[in-house]
């Protein structure tokens, strides 16, 4: 979507929607899994911005050891932006589709852990992800008809990329509810 002007319609000039949000819980490969699309399509890995630029977050969560983003200095900051924004904070932005990726909440807990994350910080994460925490928000934020889930657990991130591929060229339908962890609880 290189340099792609969005239309009233939401997509670009090859008919795919301009903006496509990659969320999910940390620890479920979004920024794995969006590298392998930076070829094709011009990749926001927010996080990254948001550590690197003081200006778009807020505080500093001793507890967590994160930042507080400033979601409308964020969003002031992408500006009129086009491509695929790779966040847990992505589906709360204006964008034509929303990729959720899943995993189960034990390999999420443990690929936070092998990162160094506190104890607490991982069990947070797997809870959250088994409570479908963003899941909801993003159809709360975007409709049932604009969410995509991926089930990312014990995949190979090139499959996870076609997959994300798909859902942007839409060749795959929306899927929201697709994924169920609460056996996790």
């Amino acid at each position: 979507m290189s340099g792609s002007e969005r239309g009233e319609d939401g997509t670009g000039a090859d008919g795919a929607p301009a903006r496509v949000a990659v969320t999910g819980t940390p620890g479920t490969g979004k920024s794995t899994a969006t590298d392998l699309l930076a070829d094709e399509h011009d990749v926001i890995h927010l996080n990254d911005r948001i550590k690197g630029d003081e200006d778009l977050w807020t505080e500093r969560d001793a507890d967590r050891d994160t930042l507080v983003a400033d979601l409308d200095a964020v969003r002031e900051h992408l500006g009129e932006w086009s491509g695929v924004l790779d966040s847990h904070l992505a589906h709360r932005f204006d964008v034509d589709r929303v990729v959720v990726l899943r995993c189960h909440p034990e390999t999420i807990e443990t690929r936070l852990s092998e990162r160094g994350e506190p104890d607490a910080t991982a069990a947070e994460n797997a809870e959250s992800e088994a409570l479908d925490v963003i899941l909801s928000e993003a159809i709360a934020e975007h409709g049932v008809e604009n969410v995509y889930e991926i089930d990312t657990t014990d995949r190979d991130p090139a499959a996870v990329a076609d997959d994300i591929r798909e859902a942007i060229e839409g060749e795959r339908e929306p899927s929201a509810g697709t994924v169920d962890f609460i056996d996790y609880i």
